[in-house]
């Protein structure tokens, strides 16, 4: 590969000029404190830290990034650490999908301003993951990720906990008056036990692992946990690599490519990850130029097994995973479903980063002859309640509903959905279908993780713990259930589940990828007729912009102005 000249770098153009402004930025690099020889001629690597002390999956980012600096400086780089939005999953309301194509922006725009030659990314929270990705992509120069990683796992009287789906489990134990305070408070206090992100194969775990299937991370980054030693050699490492990245001028427009996608698709499915990665995966593809559908999701479904016993779908964590052979060893048992001759961030291919692979455990990482489950973790549903599609995460729900049809319980909106889930004198049975509208895109807003409805608390001192739920919303990774997801179009925009009332008979069927609305299409034309679409929720700001220019759920909910490559210049450095 031919390497780039220091006159060649894009900071050259900052620092290496007879110009007045090349003056000016070189003094002011002296009034940083940083002599020439620091980093005149050397590649600015641009550290892009999502820390924050709101956001428990990266508080140990601020020292995680001196790693990452200790090794730019190593390999003869100039590291400069740029803060960028923090979205914590476990405290931004209403949703931090809100705010995904907004840090998104800010990524590309920050790297695009500033004299960076290739780029650090420092995330691993749900949202940021795909947010940074996105924007490097768009911005398109070197780029690698750095994964937050997962914390411990939790633990409450010996017992293991998993982030999120043992929230779950004991919130309905604690509702049907099977456990009480006390012993919530236990669990309060053991089931997020350090820093990083959820331990379980939620939207971190997944997003992250997309990233190293993709070729944007060092291979096995993915699930080292966050408060390893592991984890800070591989920042360190990290920052080697992404000095040479900058000389070689690998890009995420070499590395991202339709079969990069195509691998990453089979990689969800073998993990039985979350269903968020199909929306996020869908939206990065599109800004890398590659037609990516939520048929491709489903064909793959089709064919590539779960191998990973991993909660909520199985019985681990990711540190288990992380001990079984972490994603390599994943990779290495699906290698014939993969392209592996397909360059990635480290300057090998993907079949080169496997060689060494191996599994260590085959109760986590299963082989192929003793799945999981023969098809992959996810459905994509299709019918007259969503044409455009759905989807569900069917390995985590309770086999006897993937066949059923119930009569409709609608809510309208989450505020409407709690102030009346244990209202008596609701005909709510076991069979019944709970559905939701109002919780997508545009009337989330932001489409929140509302998707995993809560089951009323008759029904679950009665025993009941999974009903059929239907919703224009997300769902946690971290959930469980026979939720059915991603609604396209949504109510807000007129789509079909705003036609639904009380007591319509709903018929879900996963084997047959069906979701119908069993009301005559003559009855189903005089609502729409009738229907009104609702106020916009924002009259203002970057939520007026987001009601605007937000697509739905099967395209990505990405900003419509912002899809495809190119078309922003670069700065005139004057």
């Amino acid at each position: 590969m031919q390497r780039l000249t220091p006159e060649q770098l894009r900071s050259h153009r900052w620092y290496g000029t007879d110009g007045l402004r090349s003056f000016s930025h070189r003094a002011r690099t002296r009034q940083l404190g940083l002599s020439a020889e620091e980093h005149m001629g050397r590649p600015v690597i641009g550290i892009l830290n999502t820390w924050s002390e709101l956001n428990p999956c990266h508080i140990h980012l601020r020292e995680r990034a001196q790693d990452v600096k200790r090794g730019v400086w190593q390999a003869g780089g100039y590291p400069v650490e740029l803060p960028v939005m923090s979205l914590s999953e476990s405290f931004m309301k209403p949703t931090t999908m809100l705010y995904r194509n907004l840090l998104a922006m800010e990524t590309e725009e920050l790297l695009r301003a500033h004299p960076v030659d290739a780029a650090v990314l420092m995330g691993g929270c749900d949202k940021t993951t795909p947010a940074l990705i996105m924007g490097a992509i768009s911005m398109d120069i070197p780029a690698i990720f750095v994964p937050s990683g997962p914390m411990i796992p939790g633990n409450y009287r010996g017992e293991v906990l998993g982030s999120g789906s043992d929230m779950w489990r004991y919130w309905a134990d604690k509702k049907a008056g099977l456990v009480g305070e006390a012993e919530m408070s236990g669990v309060e206090e053991g089931i997020a036990r350090s820093p990083g992100h959820c331990m379980t194969m939620g939207t971190a775990s997944t997003m992250t692992s997309v990233a190293e299937v993709l070729g944007m991370t060092l291979p096995g980054a993915a699930s080292i946990p966050a408060v390893a030693s592991a984890h800070n050699r591989m920042a360190a490492a990290t920052g080697r690599r992404v000095v040479e990245m900058a000389w070689e001028d690998l890009r995420p427009s070499v590395i991202l490519t339709a079969e990069a996608y195509a691998d990453a698709v089979t990689t969800i499915l073998a993990l039985g990850g979350s269903t968020n990665a199909v929306i996020h995966l869908i939206a990065m593809a599109r800004r890398s130029g590659v037609e990516l559908t939520l048929d491709h999701f489903d064909e793959a479904s089709r064919r590539v097994p779960v191998l990973a016993d991993l909660r909520p779908s199985g019985a681990f964590v990711m540190e288990d995973f992380y001990l079984a052979g972490g994603l390599p060893g994943l990779l290495s048992r699906v290698r014939d479903l993969l392209h592996p001759d397909r360059p990635t961030a480290v300057g090998a291919t993907l079949g080169e980063t496997l060689e060494r692979a191996e599994v260590f455990d085959d109760k986590v990482i299963r082989t192929r002859d003793n799945p999981l489950s023969q098809e992959g973790g996810l459905a994509v549903l299709r019918g007259n309640l969503a044409p455009s599609g759905a989807v569900i995460k069917h390995v985590a729900a309770e086999p006897r509903l993937l066949k059923h049809t119930g009569p409709a319980v609608v809510f309208d909106g989450h505020r409407d959905l709690m102030r009346r889930i244990n209202d008596e004198s609701l005909p709510i049975t076991a069979d019944s279908v709970l559905v939701l509208r109002g919780a997508g895109p545009h009337g989330g807003p932001g489409m929140p993780e509302h998707g995993m409805l809560p089951i009323p608390d008759r029904l679950l001192k009665m025993g009941v713990r999974d009903m059929v739920r239907i919703s224009d919303a997300r769902m946690s990774g971290t959930s469980y259930g026979a939720c059915v997801l991603h609604v396209a179009p949504e109510s807000h925009v007129g789509g079909p589940l705003a036609l639904v009332r009380d007591g319509d008979p709903i018929t879900l069927d996963v084997e047959a990828r069906r979701l119908s609305l069993e009301v005559p299409e003559e009855e189903l034309e005089r609502r729409r007729a009738a229907w009104r679409a609702p106020e916009p929720v924002f009259q203002r700001g970057y939520g007026s912009m987001f009601t605007a220019h937000i697509l739905q759920a099967d395209q990505g909910c990405d900003f419509d102005f912002l899809l495809g490559t190119g078309g922003a210049p670069e700065p005139d450095i004057g």
